[in-house]
């Protein structure tokens, strides 16, 4: 994760209009400073791959009126916007984002059902800014996949393992619960989800 060299802070909308439409890289913009992230690699990718595809399919079969983009940015304020590893929107909701169709940018709280993060190497970039930003946002869930358990004792705990933390909004603070190992995760958005961690994290469903 590279921070962009520059001495002017950029405004999101010059961060749109300076993003590379073809590029090896993801980039995201925090406090008007550009941020280039590696796209997935290795297990990160197959890891957000797989839990993509098994949301996908807990989404078809309540037949809830959500969905999954390919391509997202959400605009956090007018110098910070972020691409989630995948984010789940609200298809009733997504009619009231300006600049949703022309642009697959999305500016409401409200229009997010889920994001998650997968953590790679810098843990504080998921735990610290971006669950901050989420909760003021009104996002409604926020799930942190740390399968390396690389993230700070005062969120994983001691000692570190493979943790995901599922961050739900309640009267506008998110409220953390951590799951381990063969426990299911418990999501409100998908209340019956059939999904533990060891299976997101090992990639076997």
């Amino acid at each position: 994760m590279i921070a962009l060299s520059d001495k002017t802070l950029l405004s999101f909308d010059e961060f749109i209009e300076w993003y590379p439409e073809a590029s090896e890289h993801h980039y995201e913009l925090r406090r008007g400073v550009i941020i280039e992230i590696p796209k997935p690699r290795g297990k990160h990718s197959r890891i957000a791959g797989d839990l993509a595809y098994n949301l996908g399919s807990a989404i078809r079969q309540t037949q809830r009126p959500f969905f999954i983009p390919k391509e997202c940015i959400i605009k956090i304020a007018d110098d910070t916007g972020y691409e989630p590893d995948i984010i789940v929107l609200d298809q009733s909701e997504i009619i009231h984002e300006p600049r949703w169709e022309r642009e697959s940018i999305v500016i409401l709280g409200q229009s997010i059902k889920l994001a998650v993060e997968v953590v790679s190497t810098n843990w504080r970039n998921d735990y610290l800014f971006k669950l901050g930003d989420y909760e003021h946002l009104g996002v409604q869930e926020y799930w942190i996949a740390d399968y390396l358990g690389i993230g700070g004792r005062r969120y994983i705990g001691t000692p570190k393992q493979p943790t995901l933390t599922v961050c739900t909004l309640v009267d506008g603070e998110y409220e953390l619960s951590q799951f381990r190992g063969s426990d299911r995760i418990l999501s409100t958005t998908f209340p019956d989800l059939q999904l533990t961690v060891e299976q997101v994290f090992n990639a076997t469903v």
